[in-house]
C-alpha cells in the first residue's frame, strides 16, 4: 500500500466520524443553493458539507453546521463541481502554469491537462521536467500528457530534441504525467503508413507500454473516417480523444467510434459550434463530448474567463445548462479514469464552484480542496510567482542571418509561386498558386494579391536550415512579423512584407534569445522576449503579458497594417505539418497529405 493510500484512508475514517458522531461537524457548509448534479443532470435544492480535503455530502447539512463550522449563505446561487480543461497547452499563452492558474482558477477551473508538447519539441525530456516541476507547487491540480514523438514528422522538420519510446518510462512514471499526449505522429496516415511505417512500430510501442502501466493516451485525428480512423484509434490502444474534430460530420463519425471528441473553443481555433451540431441536431448521446481550449491567450482569460466562458457559448448554441456544465466535470473526469474530482459527491475532492448567473456562467466563488481559492473574479490565496532555472532559458542557437539567406531566388521577371493559403481561426490551411516579380533574381512580395514570403529558419544548432514559400491572406500591409513560437518544433518562423524588414525581425528574435519581434522601416515596432525555452516567460504576470499581447496586436494592426485577429497565434500554426493542407518548417514548403517536401518555385 502507498504511502498516499494510507493518509487517505486515514482521512476517510475522519469523514466518517464527522458524519456519525453527534459532536463533529464539517468545516465549510455552502447553505441554500441550487445544487447541479452532473451525475444525474438535475438541479435542485441542497446544501454542501466539506472536511479538510473532502466533500461530506451534497444535502441537507443542518446536523453538521457546528460553532466553528463556516456557512456560507449561497441561496439562489448555484453549485457544481469545478471545471476541467482536458487540453491545453501553456506554452500558447506564453505564460507559465503558475501565472496560467492565477487567471483560471477565479473563473472556475480547477484542474488543467497541459501537454507540454511545446517545451519538449525544443528543449525535450528536460524541458518537460522542467514545467512539470512547476506544477507540483501549484494548489489547483495540474497534470500532464507526454508527446511520446518528437518531432511528429522526422525528416520534415527539426526539433531541439528527439522524444521516442525509449523515453516514456522515465516521464510516465511521474505521478503529475497522466499519459501520453496527443498523437500527432499517426494523424496523416496514408502518408506515415505508406513513407514512414517506422513511426508507426514506436508509437505502438509507446502506447502499449502506457496502457500497461494505468496510463491513458489522447488522439489527434484530424479529417478521419472509416478505415484510417480505425487505424488511428488502434495505435492509441483503442481509447482516445480528437482535438482536432471541425465538422458535424467528423463528430458524428468520432462518436459512434467511441472516441472522446474533445470540442476546441480557444483564442484562434473554434470548433464547438460546428462539432455540437451532432448533439443539437442529430440527438447523438453527449457523455464522449468535452470542451478544452486547447491555445488560450491571457487577454482572453481576463477578458472572458476560461472553462466558464466556453461553457457560455455552448449554452449559447442551444445546450441546457447542466449538459454543457458535464462536458466540463463529469465527461472529462470519466474520459481520464478520475475518480476524486468532476463530480461533487461524498468523498470526493472539494474542488467547487459557486455560480450567481447560469446561463451567463458568471463565477461567484471558487474552492480548491476545500478552501476558498477565489470569490468574485479574485484569487483570496496566495500564489507566489515562479521562476525557470536558467537551463531552459538558453535555447536559441542560431548566428544572425542576412538578406541573401532569406531571399527567395527565382531566374527571369515573373515566377509562378506556391503558397499556403492562411485559414481564419483554424489551423487547417489551403494552398494557392500565383504570379509574382521577378527582380535581380529574388522574387517579390505582391501586397496587391496579399503574398508574402513566409519563411522558418531552424533555430536548434542542428542543420542550420531555412525553410522558404508563400503566404496567402495574413493581410499585412508594411514590416514584418517573426516569432520562435512555430508548432510544433519551434524554429524562428518570420513573414513580412520586404525582406530587409524580415531580416531584422529574425535577428531581433535572435538576439532576445527568442520571442515576437515586429519590425517597419529595419526599426523595432514592438517586441516580446520569451526566454523559457523561446515559448514562454517568467518575467510578467498573466495580467502583464496580456497587456503586452494586446499592445502588439494593436501594434500589428496600426502600424503593420494586419487584418487577421490573433496574428502572432495564427503565424505560429503555419509551420504546423500534421494538419492539411499545405505547411512550411525549415526543410521547405510541406504537402501534409503526401508527407513530402514540394517545391514553392514551379517550373
Amino acid at each position: 500500500m502507498e504511502p498516499n493510500d494510507i493518509k487517505k484512508a486515514v482521512q476517510y475514517r475522519k469523514l466518517i466520524d464527522v458524519l456519525l458522531d453527534s459532536s463533529q461537524f464539517a468545516d465549510i457548509v455552502l447553505k441554500g443553493g441550487y445544487f447541479i448534479n452532473v451525475i444525474t443532470r438535475e438541479i435542485y435544492e441542497a446544501d454542501v458539507a466539506m472536511k479538510g480535503e473532502y466533500i461530506l455530502m451534497a444535502g441537507d447539512s443542518k446536523e453538521l453546521i457546528g460553532p466553528k463550522t463556516k456557512v456560507e449563505n449561497i441561496q439562489g446561487k448555484f453549485v457544481c463541481p469545478g471545471f476541467i480543461d482536458s487540453h491545453m497547452h501553456f506554452e500558447s499563452a506564453m505564460l507559465t502554469c503558475t501565472e496560467f492558474s492565477k487567471l483560471s482558477i477565479p473563473t472556475g477551473t480547477t484542474t488543467l491537462i497541459g501537454d507540454p508538447h511545446e517545451i519538449g519539441n525544443v528543449l525535450g525530456v528536460h524541458g518537460m521536467q522542467a514545467m512539470i516541476e512547476e506544477a507540483r507547487s501549484l494548489p489547483n491540480r495540474v497534470l500532464f500528457t507526454v508527446p511520446c514523438a518528437v518531432p511528429d514528422a522526422p525528416g520534415l522538420e527539426t526539433s531541439g530534441f528527439d522524444v521516442a519510446s525509449k523515453d516514456m518510462k522515465e516521464l510516465l512514471a511521474d505521478p503529475y504525467v497522466q499519459g501520453i499526449g496527443e498523437i500527432q505522429s499517426f494523424s496523416n496516415i496514408r502518408p506515415v503508413y505508406e513513407h514512414a511505417p517506422e513511426l508507426i512500430d514506436d508509437l505502438v510501442a509507446a502506447v502499449s507500454y502506457a496502457n500497461s502501466i494505468g496510463k491513458t493516451v489522447e488522439g489527434n485525428a484530424p479529417g478521419l473516417f472509416g478505415k484510417e480512423l480505425a487505424a488511428h484509434i488502434i495505435s492509441g490502444g483503442n481509447h482516445v480523444s480528437c482535438h482536432e474534430t471541425t465538422t458535424k460530420e467528423e463528430t458524428v463519425e468520432k462518436l459512434r467510434n467511441g472516441v472522446s471528441v474533445f470540442m476546441r473553443e480557444g483564442s484562434s481555433q473554434r470548433n464547438m459550434a460546428d462539432c455540437i451540431r451532432a448533439i443539437t441536431e442529430d440527438g447523438l448521446d453527449s457523455r464522449r463530448t468535452i470542451l478544452v481550449s486547447d491555445d488560450m491567450v491571457p487577454a482572453d482569460l481576463l477578458t472572458y474567463g476560461h472553462m466558464n466562458d466556453i461553457i457560455r457559448r455552448t449554452i449559447a448554441v442551444g445546450i441546457d445548462p447542466v449538459e454543457a456544465i458535464q462536458m466540463a466535470t463529469i465527461n472529462p473526469a470519466t474520459h481520464f479514469g478520475f475518480k476524486d474530482v468532476g463530480v461533487i459527491a461524498p468523498g470526493k475532492r472539494a474542488d467547487v464552484v459557486v455560480i450567481s448567473d447560469l446561463n451567463n456562467m458568471t463565477v461567484d466563488q471558487v474552492y480548491l480542496a476545500g478552501k476558498k481559492a477565489a470569490e468574485k473574479g479574485e484569487l483570496t490565496i496566495d500564489i507566489a510567482p515562479y521562476i525557470y532555472p536558467e537551463s531552459v532559458k538558453k535555447s536559441v542557437k542560431r548566428k544572425p542571418v542576412t538578406l541573401q539567406e532569406l531571399a527567395i531566388e527565382a531566374p527571369g521577371i515573373r515566377a509562378k509561386v506556391r503558397a499556403i493559403e492562411a485559414v481564419p481561426f483554424q489551423n487547417l490551411t489551403g494552398g494557392s498558386e500565383f504570379i509574382l516579380n521577378v527582380i535581380d533574381g529574388i522574387v517579390q512580395p505582391c501586397l496587391k494579391q496579399d503574398v508574402l514570403p513566409l519563411l522558418v529558419v531552424e533555430r536548434h544548432g542542428r542543420t542550420g536550415k531555412i525553410g522558404k514559400t508563400f503566404l496567402h491572406g495574413f493581410d499585412l500591409k508594411s514590416g514584418a512579423i517573426a516569432e520562435s513560437v512555430a508548432h510544433d518544433t519551434h524554429n524562428i518562423i518570420v513573414t513580412g512584407t520586404n525582406y530587409e524588414d524580415m531580416v531584422t525581425a529574425v535577428n531581433r528574435v535572435i538576439a532576445m534569445d527568442g520571442g515576437i519581434a515586429m519590425i517597419k522601416d529595419s526599426k523595432v515596432v514592438g517586441d516580446l522576449p520569451l526566454r523559457i525555452g523561446g515559448l514562454m516567460t517568467d518575467e510578467l504576470t498573466g495580467k502583464e503579458m496580456s497587456e503586452k499581447v494586446d499592445e502588439l496586436s494593436q501594434l500589428a494592426k496600426e502600424v503593420l497594417g494586419c487584418g487577421m485577429e490573433v496574428p502572432f497565434m495564427h503565424l505560429s500554426f503555419w509551420s504546423l505539418v500534421t494538419s492539411p493542407k499545405w505547411k512550411i518548417t525549415d526543410m521547405g514548403l510541406i504537402d501534409v497529405d503526401k508527407f513530402e517536401v514540394i517545391p514553392t518555385i514551379i517550373n
